[in-house]
């Protein structure tokens, strides 16, 4: 009984000093109109971000050896962040974070697309990711990554609205 006790006590002495023994999940999605394949061309390679990111103001693709990165610059401040792609197919890619002045670490995400099951003129785009809080509370850093892939969303469902038609004169 003692034993136990003991082995108890000491793992909730590991929990409470290693601080977070959880990475962060953000899990973001929104339904925009248009086709699946449409919408996906605008998000498929890999530097259209900045086409579609309101906070990216330019985007450089790279390749080291037979991996292939972008570097984001920032709007706000001119900052940079370096991104590696861990893998693609015809309607998702993965990247990792490398470089940033974001408060994460072992930052790792995906963007995709998927059918609107409720209604075939539109298209589901998701993008999650999974990271530690670095430098800030863990709330401090799912606040941000969670802002930064809103107004993502949120951007590329204006880009992919239709026109609105000229008033007949």
């Amino acid at each position: 009984m003692r034993i136990e006790k003991l082995t108890v006590m000491a793992f909730v002495a590991l929990v409470v000093t290693s601080g977070s023994a959880y990475a962060i999940d953000v899990n973001k999605k929104i339904a925009a109109p248009g086709q699946m394949m449409v919408i996906w061309s605008m998000l498929s390679e890999f530097c259209s971000i900045k086409d579609w990111h309101p906070a990216i103001a330019d985007c450089k693709e790279s390749k080291e050896g037979d991996a292939t990165f972008r570097v984001l610059t920032l709007k706000d401040n001119g900052g940079t962040i370096k991104e590696k792609l861990t893998g693609s197919d015809d309607t998702s890619y993965s990247y990792e974070i490398v470089e940033s002045p974001l408060p994460v670490k072992n930052y790792s995400a995906k963007l995709w697309v998927e059918p609107d099951d409720r209604d075939p003129g539109r298209t589901v785009i998701h993008w999650d990711a999974t990271f530690d809080a670095n430098g800030k509370s863990d709330d401090e850093a799912k606040k941000i990554i969670s802002d930064i892939f809103s107004a993502g969303l949120k951007s590329i469902k204006q880009k992919a609205m239709p026109p609105e038609e000229t008033p007949a004169q």
